[in-house]
């Protein structure tokens, strides 16, 4: 963000200010809608499994190898994620799982095969990182760090009109934080943390939605209220990719599951990926990762 940006200031909208920001975004919410119905008519008449996505592709991994210093991290995965699902990203801990991420963001390039976006493309995608890759010592507010999320909108040198200002104001009430704009981020606590963040990503409107361990380290009445975002995203007809470790969230709340250990585990329905056998094997496949020499696969399971 320019210093413009990080300096800015808030100003209080005024009722007009607030109805033109929801007149647009029911539109929007309208395009969505009709998108979502049409999936529900092509799930009843072609059968198709997703629950609450389509037949669209948002990605497709193609024999995607990413790592760091040309040792792998996730190998020849070859999958597809749909329009509109709501997917959950598995596995034991050094599974790639967060590699993966950075690598439908373009953070890290491809050893080998391809990242390929169907009906998206990058400039569709809000990725919400772990709160371990947030410098909280950086002199923000709430309110500097919410306006990031107008970054694609107003640019590296752009200000913030009253309409922005009005948005911003109504992202940080949908997390429960009015009150807490001027607040300095080093003083937050991590649920408060991670609404800000969600608040953020409310702003950047995207069709995409990446998150590494949303849910962790934070009260269970945060989770709760981000749990709700997520389901109204997803209801929206936004596709969603969430890392998480909790095998009950995933249940509870994800329809769909991909489950990694270096390599593709399985990928489906949540009732058909999170079972004992696939989670013992993904640990074996993990397992036989570590130390040296550096062997990953299936044949190790």
């Amino acid at each position: 963000m320019s210093v413009k940006v990080a300096a800015l200031t808030r100003s209080n909208p005024n009722h007009a200010d607030i109805n033109e920001f929801v007149a647009r975004w029911s539109l929007g919410e309208a395009s969505r809608r009709a998108r979502v119905y049409s999936c529900a008519l092509g799930q009843f008449f072609l059968g198709n499994f997703y629950a609450g996505g389509s037949m669209t592709l948002a990605l497709a991994f193609n024999d995607l190898t990413l790592g760091y210093d040309r040792l792998p991290a996730v190998q020849r995965l070859q999958t597809e994620i749909h329009q509109g699902s709501l997917t959950a990203v598995v596995g034991p801990n050094g599974a790639g799982k967060s590699t993966l991420l950075k690598g439908v963001t373009g953070v890290l390039s491809p050893l080998r095969g391809k990242v390929e976006f169907g009906s998206l493309d990058r400039s569709d995608i809000a990725y919400l990182p772990q709160q371990s890759d947030i410098d909280r010592t950086f002199p923000l507010s709430v309110v500097d760090l919410v306006a990031m999320g107008l970054w694609r909108e107003i640019g590296p040198f752009g200000w913030l009109g009253k309409k922005q200002k009005a948005r911003i104001d109504t992202a940080i009430a949908a997390v429960g934080l009015t009150g807490f704009e001027s607040r300095p981020i080093g003083s937050l606590s991590g649920g408060q943390m991670q609404r800000v963040l969600f608040a953020r990503l409310l702003l950047q409107d995207a069709e995409l939605v990446l998150l590494d361990e949303p849910f962790t380290a934070i009260d269970a009445r945060t989770m709760a209220d981000l749990i709700e975002v997520v389901r109204n995203w997803h209801k929206e007809g936004r596709t969603i990719l969430a890392v998480l470790h909790d095998a009950e969230t995933v249940r509870a709340y994800f329809p769909e599951t991909l489950m990694l250990a270096r390599e593709l585990v399985a990928h489906g329905p949540t009732e058909t990926v999170m079972t004992a056998e696939n989670q013992f094997r993904a640990r074996q496949m993990c397992e036989a990762c570590e130390g040296s020499p550096h062997v990953c696969g299936r044949s190790a399971a």
